[in-house]
């Protein structure tokens, strides 16, 4: 377990140090994907999520363009 304290350091740094993110889509686009994700099979829920997320962002620029 203290093999792993210096990890989580530094990724929370890295998460405190980021910008701010325009996650218009995103959410929601993660939750589906990741609910379909676990459905297909174990361990494809975070790259649903991920997919999920891509697809929401750029359905939601694309209906702020117009």
């Amino acid at each position: 377990m203290k093999a792993y304290a210096p990890l989580a350091l530094a990724l929370a740094g890295l998460a405190l140090a980021a910008g701010p993110a325009e996650a218009k889509g995103c959410l929601k686009g993660a939750a589906v994907g990741a609910v379909a994700g676990h459905m297909v099979g174990k361990g494809h829920a975070v790259a649903g999520a991920a997919a999920g997320c891509a697809i929401g962002h750029h359905r939601a620029a694309k209906h702020r363009r117009g």
